[in-house]
């Protein structure tokens, strides 16, 4: 028995490579869009504020339905045939987006893309091609994918829909996929084994518990708020940036500054939530400053006015987007954390097709300014239920290797690691052969959790 902590080896680092490539070109692909669309349906028959809204946001519906059963059949089929089959769903939709001439098309096409849901499936096949002592670091990788993927967005979408079309943006989606099966068949390694990882995946037997957690609901309603008003916004900021006088063909220009300086201010406010132990506090100041700048951007009073409010936004839904799973790992029971992260994935996704429905709804009946005081409302709604909840502990996660101790005596080995001051939380996993703790590092004592391993490995020779 032993507690795990280790270096990548090769085929971890081509796994994480490959599959962390995968999930940032998937997104890539679905976030392009989001910039543009609303400038260029005008060349889309039947095209309406509310059906450029549900264009945006299509996607996110077909996503949350499906991600969880794709996760569950990659159990039964295997990782690499149920990812190749999204990959293929999102090309598929990629290409009935750029044929379609009506926003109907691009509608039907947005959804099929997200029916490709392999984000759990991804993540299971990293958890197959990786040891638990390196897991949080591949994890990791693929969170910081994600936020590039969105900048990168941000910036090349406009570009390219000034200088080829609309459709060149979902001509060049399906090329990525195209391109991801081949990564995913030649770059990354074939899984030596298929298990379920209770820190990755979907535990069915601990939803329950997972559903009746205030704390962790009020994440849930966290990401679904901020996803919801990001794609809300979007039916209205490019109109915003068109009346402020920035053509069209630069407003990657102007995202590109805009992104670059939000991470920029974003850096120091994690380092205060995180060092100085205050993820509440600061998660209550970035909700506020979206509502300033939701505000802000009602009233609109200039081209540097715009630029500030877009500054503060973005500095704000990056610092949230960085925090809020670093609060749900803190709070997620031991063992819990894939079926938690599952739940909050599903809600990131609904509140992105709900927002862009909300979003066109409110464009088309108020106006521009409509949808960012409707958002406003209901970020202060949200600002005033994160006010309720608890600060969270900062409890860290620690994995325990049990080798080959006999199953017979995992119960006592629980009381025993429950016995360790600072350990708040333990859950032993027979068929993972693995120990889940939650420790307080305050109060952690180390040395006794080695003795304990010392005396177990003692006795198992």
């Amino acid at each position: 028995m032993r507690k795990v902590s280790g270096l990548l080896l090769t085929a971890e680092r081509r796994a994480i490579a490959g599959l962390a490539g995968l999930y940032a070109s998937r997104m890539l692909g679905l976030f392009m869009v989001l910039p543009v669309l609303a400038l260029y349906a005008d060349e889309l028959h039947g095209a309406t504020p509310l059906l450029v809204g549900l264009a945006l946001g299509g996607y996110g519906l077909t996503q949350a339905v499906l991600q969880i059963p794709f996760g569950l059949l990659s159990d039964r089929l295997g990782r690499k045939p149920v990812i190749a089959g999204g990959m293929l769903l999102f090309a598929l939709g990629s290409v009935v987006a750029a044929s379609a001439d009506t926003i109907g098309g691009v509608i039907l096409g947005r959804c099929l893309q997200g029916s490709g849901a392999v984000a759990a499936a991804i993540m299971a096949l990293l958890a197959d091609q990786t040891r638990e002592q390196v897991r949080t670091a591949a994890m990791a990788t693929i969170g910081i994918s994600i936020g590039v993927s969105f900048a990168v967005a941000m910036v090349l979408g406009p570009w390219l829909a000034a200088a080829f079309g609309l459709s060149s943006l979902f001509w060049f989606t399906a090329l990525l996929a195209l391109v991801g099966l081949v990564v995913l068949w030649r770059v990354v390694p074939q899984a030596p084994r298929r298990l379920q990882h209770r820190d990755v995946g979907i535990d069915r037997q601990q939803l329950a518990k997972i559903f009746t957690r205030a704390d962790l609901w009020r994440l849930d309603v966290s990401i679904f708020t901020l996803h919801l008003v990001l794609m809300a916004i979007f039916v209205a900021v490019p109109f915003r940036l068109v009346e402020a006088g920035i053509a069209a063909e630069q407003h990657g220009l102007t995202y590109l500054g805009v992104m670059a300086l939000a991470f920029v201010g974003m850096v120091p406010l994690v380092i205060v939530a995180e060092k100085r132990q205050r993820t509440k506090d600061m998660s209550l100041v970035a909700i506020a400053m979206i509502t300033l700048s939701l505000v802000g951007l009602a009233l609109f009073t200039g081209g540097w006015a715009l630029f500030i409010w877009l500054l503060l936004f973005f500095i704000a839904f990056n610092l949230l987007e960085a925090m809020l799973p670093s609060m749900l790992s803190k709070v997620a029971p031991a063992g819990a954390k894939g079926t938690a992260m599952g739940v909050y994935s599903t809600s990131q996704f609904l509140g992105a097709f709900i927002g862009g429905v909300l979003g066109g709804w409110l464009a088309q009946q108020w106006g521009l300014a409509g949808v960012f005081v409707g958002c406003a409302t209901l970020t202060g709604i949200w600002w005033l239920l994160m006010l309720g909840m608890p600060a969270p502990a900062h409890l860290a996660s620690e994995v325990i290797d049990l080798g080959k101790h006999p199953a017979d005596t995992y119960d006592a080995l629980m009381a025993r690691f429950a016995e360790v001051a600072g350990v708040e939380d333990v859950l032993v996993v027979a068929e993972e052969r693995v120990a889940y703790l939650k420790v307080d590092r305050r109060r952690f004592d180390e040395t006794a959790l080695e003795r304990l391993m010392r005396s177990e490995r003692d006795d198992e020779s």
